[in-house]
């Protein structure tokens, strides 16, 4: 794993123009558009980079970009990579590792996510406070190299307090209606039954998805600080009759992306 990480580490060293970025972002479903606000951009395709897995999800683009956001450079993953599709939890995380390789100490993360909180409404973004993982695979699990991280890793503080205070006040200022919650981590692909949504209500959950748990823990692992959005696309319960799709999910992310944007573009340059 270490090769395959300081391999990929110097290829891209060898790509990209300029410095590298300490600022890391993970676009979700829907979120892509982040990378229009970017300046300088340099494109390179999951597919040209050794060792990286390939996203099959549609709304998923498939490229790493280096470049400014505001006076801030950044990395953005445009398209991330998802367990349900056949990856391992390694594969999966692969990319925060070599973030960490090239230097990168903060990781922004975005996902569409199911809402069972019942003072939700599609459309809502949620600031990630913490957590539940219920993935039958930790991305942890397995040989531990001290260079990566410790062997045991606390979760207590898992998203950055003072990151997701900035946020708040952001949201304020914008006039955003900015939730918060926790999310849970499941494997998919198939939607929550109603029952399942309950389940995690009542387990202290505010909101369901599947993806971010695994890169959080890794970025926690390798002592990066981490900051999380969701965008609540669909509601779930005993109560409710909506049956999502795909197709939904993507359009109700890009009715909620514009909120989203002005967050994580000031947040990025603010921090």
């Amino acid at each position: 794993m270490l090769e395959k990480i300081k391999e990929t580490a110097d290829f891209l060293r060898s790509r990209v123009n300029g410095d590298m970025p300490t600022t890391a972002i993970i676009l979700g479903t829907g979120l892509g558009a982040l990378v229009d606000y970017m300046d300088d951009k340099q494109y390179i395709p999951y597919a040209e980079i050794p060792n990286f897995p390939v996203s099959t999800v549609a709304g998923h683009s498939g490229n790493l970009i280096f470049g400014k956001l505001g006076e801030k450079r950044v990395i953005a993953m445009q398209g991330r990579f998802h367990y349900y599709e056949g990856y391992d939890m390694k594969q999966v995380t692969f990319p925060v590792r070599v973030f960490k390789e090239l230097g990168v100490d903060t990781l922004f993360v975005s996902n569409a996510s199911g809402g069972m909180n019942k003072e939700f409404v599609v459309g809502d973004v949620m600031v990630i406070t913490d957590h539940i993982n219920l993935f039958p695979e930790h991305p942890l699990r397995g040989k531990n190299y001290e260079e990566l991280g410790t062997r045991f890793p606390a979760m207590t503080e898992a998203y950055d307090k003072k990151l997701i205070a900035l946020a708040d006040k952001i949201a304020e200022e914008k006039g955003i209606r900015l939730m918060h919650g926790v999310y849970v981590g499941v494997t998919g692909p198939t939607f929550e039954t109603p029952a399942e949504y309950e389940f995690y209500r009542v387990i202290g959950g505010d909101c369901v998805g599947m993806s971010t748990v695994p890169e959080v823990i890794v970025a926690n692992h390798a002592s990066m600080r981490v900051f999380g959005l969701s965008v609540i696309t669909d509601l779930g319960g005993k109560d409710v009759t909506q049956v999502p799709t795909h197709e939904e999910v993507q359009q109700a992310a890009l009715i909620a992306q514009p909120k989203c944007l002005e967050i994580m573009k000031e947040l990025v340059n603010r921090f």
